[in-house]
């Protein structure tokens, strides 16, 4: 990929002269799709990021959120979140890719000044039965497991999808969590000439160059082999001596501002940090410490070599931030200067780069494309036995049980997870402000495959109500948008629909969307891939404690919450073939998740699980663990329906239940049992299933891979 026609004379005339080979390539990485959001930009106007508990919104490295504070001991604390796919890299070499991407998003964590305490991972692979699909899962697991597991940042949620959709383009998206305390706040905002440079963590070598211009570009047959000098190569141990490094330089107050160094490499990092602050800079390419011999001018600027960090300092503070660098074992040169003015990059004596900071950060054009609406699918239901539907849709490797994927993780390290993964959401306890963190994150692609827009809205919701089934209100989301071809009018109009409909529900549920990440030209040979609206939500409470998925076998069951009526979208028409609309989702989607935190936190509930991918089907059969269930559904919409807003709870007070949800829809569905085994009435139909052949059904994916 080269700087375009258009984008090289709009250069030219702004610089007043031809641009040099150093200043073409800059502008062609930070002018890319995957930097400067040039096809998505004005959709992104969308999302409402304003909120009393938003400190630090999009624009940022991360987004930073002011938590509620419980006890009076309780310390203000905020939290730093933010997200990033890692697409491109993790099908040209899975474990790398994948690995990179977590190092990727815990510096953007570390760039606030923050602490990073838990990361989750959401993962779009195709067809479970292919062989191709398996080697990408197994090894993108394995990355994010080794990277993570070394770090000492435990992974405790996210969602791993099949879809054939995603054939030639696997999704990778990582988001993480950090605290930090409102003196420790830093920001990616240069403050003051005169203040130096300083650049911390790996030597720079030749890996990952070109990696922005890469992630714009649709993935090719051969981009196994020729893509690979774009995939930069990870050091977890160098990056928790940089987390450590970063926690020292913060507590000593020796960071102005902060930037990772991520696409675009130094160049990208640099520029963008004087170019927030609306200043330039004075950058010595030679002082880099470098791992590799005879390094051009270019090179430096724009490899991707991972773990490094680029701070703002005032000179008075330089020696000892090379003293911390040097305790932790970390490279570390000063490498120029803010200044007033241009951002100027200077070679063995030769200017090679001497352009406006703004220009280069800010100035890239937006497109401006046809737009092709998306069109829902009629309805043309199969009608098939539901003991073999039920058999079918829990063992479906997408609602299956996902043990395989998180007993890699260390998901305990921190001491701080209290609710661990394989739950609706995982929760994190913040003694220090005495709340609960619930954390939710994922999307469900067959929902927006088959309506975008209400798909979206659903992959809100959902998340939502994951929170809300551990007593958590939602508090914040950052979401990962990932489309194909942007240049396809259909592929544009899927997309855009998907940025309207989470926008809309985040809206309505007054959940600001603080930060995030495009990801486009995920498109392949295979075509391109669904429209896939990532969110990572964080919700609070107070405390720590959340009821169970699995019942006790004491209580009665009921069903919280609407459901819609079709089953466009869902896991049963996934296995069993036909089409239908998307259910319809609550008219008061706020009433919904309050009714299901309300119940959660009532002291008469023992367990609670949301309804959502495999409907009814599946929720009931994940919550048989030593007791069992007893219930009934009046046929198959009613079993597989997948609405989300809905939650099954154990209670031993049902009418505490009704008077909770506060005139969101309750229904009987039966009661737990001492038996370990789900007994199931489907209109006229009955099937019984023990929980050894549940378990058998949902550990395709252990039994695939062993």
């Amino acid at each position: 990929m080269s700087l375009s026609d258009p984008d090289h004379e709009l250069v030219a005339a702004e610089l007043g002269r031809e641009p040099t080979p150093a200043e073409a390539a800059l502008f062609e990485n930070l002018w890319s799709e995957h930097c400067a959001y040039r096809s998505s930009r004005s959709l992104l106007s969308a999302f409402d990021s304003e909120a009393d508990q938003v400190v630090v919104g999009p624009g940022d490295d991360a987004a930073v959120v002011a938590l509620p504070t419980y006890g009076d001991d309780a310390a203000e604390t905020y939290v730093a979140m933010g997200i990033e796919s890692h697409n491109h890299p993790s099908y040209v070499d899975p474990y790398d890719g994948a690995a990179t991407g977590v190092g990727g998003i815990v510096r953007d964590i570390l760039s606030m000044g923050a602490y990073p305490i838990a990361l989750t991972d959401s993962l779009y692979f195709g067809g479970f039965d292919r062989e191709h699909s398996r080697y990408l899962f197994e090894g993108v697991v394995e990355g994010i497991a080794d990277y993570g597991n070394a770090i000492g940042v435990p992974t405790v949620g996210g969602s791993v999808e099949f879809h054939d959709g995603y054939e030639g383009n696997p999704l990778v998206n990582v988001a993480c969590v950090g605290l930090v305390t409102p003196d420790r706040l830093v920001t990616a905002e240069a403050k003051t000439p005169g203040n130096k440079l300083v650049l911390v963590g790996n030597a720079t070598g030749r890996d990952g160059l070109g990696g922005a211009s890469f992630a714009s570009e649709d993935l090719s047959e051969d981009a196994e082999t020729e893509d690979r000098p774009a995939v930069q190569v990870g050091d977890p141990y160098t990056e928790k001596l940089l987390i450590e490094a970063n926690e020292a330089l913060v507590d000593d107050d020796l960071i102005r501002a902060a930037r990772d160094l991520g696409a675009a490499g130094l160049g990208g990092a640099s520029s963008e940090l004087v170019a927030k602050g609306g200043l330039g800079a004075n950058i010595e390419l030679g002082r880099v410490h470098q791992r590799e011999p005879d390094m051009s001018a270019l090179e430096i600027l724009l490899a991707e070599s991972q773990e490094r960090m680029c701070y703002e300092v005032r000179p008075e503070d330089v020696d000892a931030v090379e003293e911390v660098a040097e305790r932790y074992d970390l490279g570390c040169s000063v490498i120029g200067e803010v200044q007033e003015g241009n951002y100027v990059c200077t070679f063995e004596g030769e200017t090679v780069v001497d352009v406006p900071a703004e220009f280069l950060a800010d100035g890239a054009p937006m497109n401006d494309l046809p737009i092709e609406e998306p069109v829902e699918a009629s309805r043309d239901r199969p009608d098939v036995d539901p003991g073999a539907a039920f058999d079918a849709v829990v063992a479906s490797p997408n609602t299956a049980s996902k043990a395989w994927v998180y007993r890699q993780y260390d998901h305990e390290v921190g001491t701080r997870t209290a609710r661990r993964p394989g739950d609706d959401a995982a929760i994190m306890a913040i003694r220090e402000a005495g709340t609960g963190v619930a954390l939710s994150a994922g999307a469900i692609p067959a929902w927006t495959d088959a309506n975008p827009y209400d798909g979206a809205r659903a992959v809100a919701l959902e998340n939502a109500t994951n929170l809300a089934a551990k007593g958590a209100a939602p508090h914040a989301a950052v979401d990962c948008l990932n489309g194909g071809n942007p240049e396809k009018p259909d592929v544009y109009g899927g997309f855009g629909a998907i940025v309207d409909g989470l926008a809309d529900m985040c809206r309505d549920l007054s959940v600001p969307v603080v930060g995030g990440n495009v990801s486009l030209y995920n498109d392949s040979a295979a075509g391109p891939i669904p429209p896939t609206p990532t969110v990572a939500m964080v919700g609070v409470r107070e405390g720590y404690d959340a009821p169970p998925m699995t019942v006790s076998g004491e209580g009665s069951l009921l069903e919280v919450g609407a459901r819609g009526g079709a089953l466009g979208g869902s896991a049963y028409l996934a296995a069993q073939g036909g089409s239908d609309g998307f259910p319809d989702l609550p008219a008061d989607p706020v009433a919904a998740v309050d009714a299901v935190r309300a119940v959660a936190d009532l002291d008469s509930t023992l367990a609670t699980h949301d309804v959502s991918h495999g409907g009814l089907a599946v929720t009931l059969a994940e919550m048989v663990g030593e007791a069992g269930v007893s219930a009934a559904v009046e046929g198959t919409v009613a079993l597989f329906d997948e609405t989300p807003g809905r939650v099954v709870v154990e209670t031993t007070d049902p009418a505490a239940v009704y008077e909770a949800a506060d005139g969101v829809p309750v229904r009987d569905l039966g009661a737990a049992t001492a038996d370990p085994e789900l007994t199931l009435s489907v209109g006229d139909e009955r099937l019984v299933r023990d929980a050894d052949g549940i378990r058998d059904l949902r550990d395709v994916i252990d039994r695939e891979l062993e």
